[in-house]
């Protein structure tokens, strides 16, 4: 007989309502899950609840001014009939469009931050519910985001804590029995994706629970979501195209006009040195 094919399940935590600053996030799960987290179980958590719960609100009458704050690199801005598109780094290291900051779902004249530390946070709500339910259970924190090359958005992961992000193959072999030097599936972005699938993005329901991969769930000093981001010396898309071009022109100007000056003057000096030898000889 074969073995049974292996599964899992994705449900959502109904019943949170509206989450304010200072809630407890561990308080709120636990009243929603109604005891039935189990041991292995992984919650995708929506990181907006997070920010609501730390009070990473910020007042203003639109989210321009948050955007430049929240900034550290600008990679590609595009104007467009309804303003201006922002991609940027943040302060998280995670490049997204308007920095992360979201002025949906929260109330008018204010705009969430992402989380300070989404990591952290993510460690603590994983600690509570470890502490609370005796279940060793992961948590991720999830935000929205495009991708390069492709329309639409999905869900990536921001924070982690108590879950493997990444299913590392390499070194072992394929199917074929072919080695795998590179592969490593970023499993906690996949997470945060089949999360969204049941939480939606307009129900108000900001948890979701994924079943049957335990396999993925550890300590919870295991890295988390930062570990994620790509380190500068490897991201081979580091700038948009047009801003690259507008950096290499203006490289390229400013080392042909060195050069150029060095040239000249050299080639300056030693003509007037030379006319100086005639002038003398002629004497």
């Amino acid at each position: 007989m074969r073995p049974a094919a292996p599964a899992l399940a994705v449900r959502v935590l109904e019943g949170i309502g509206e989450v304010r600053p200072g809630d407890d996030l561990v308080e709120v799960i636990l009243a929603s899950a109604g005891g039935t987290l189990a041991e292995g179980d992984i919650l995708v958590v929506t990181s907006k609840v997070v920010s609501k719960a730390e009070g990473r609100i910020v007042r203003a009458a639109d989210r321009e001014q948050a955007i430049t704050d929240e900034t550290v690199r600008v990679v590609a801005t595009r104007a467009h009939e309804g303003g201006v598109t922002r991609i940027v780094e943040n302060r998280l290291g995670i490049v997204a469009a308007a920095a992360g900051v979201d002025a949906s779902n929260t109330e008018d004249g204010t705009v969430l931050l992402l989380p300070a530390d989404p990591d952290a946070s993510a460690r603590s709500i994983a600690e509570g519910l470890r502490s609370r339910t005796g279940h060793r259970v992961g948590v991720i924190l999830s935000d929205t985001l495009g991708r390069p090359w492709r329309e639409g958005q999905t869900d990536i992961a921001i924070g982690a804590a108590g879950v493997h992000v990444f299913d590392d193959l390499r070194g072992t072999t394929d199917a074929a029995g072919k080695p795998l030097s590179v592969t490593m599936p970023c499993v906690a972005d996949e997470l945060a994706a089949a999360g969204d699938l049941v939480k939606g993005k307009a129900r108000g329901c900001p948890v979701a629970v994924v079943s049957g991969l335990a396999h993925l769930v550890g300590p919870l000093d295991l890295p988390g979501a930062r570990s994620i981001a790509r380190p500068a010396e490897r991201d081979l898309f580091r700038l948009g195209t047009d801003e690259a071009m507008a950096q290499g022109t203006v490289a390229g100007r400013t080392a042909g006009y060195s050069a150029g000056r060095s040239i000249g003057f050299a080639e300056g000096f030693a003509a007037a040195l030379a006319a100086t030898e005639r002038e003398r000889v002629h004497r």
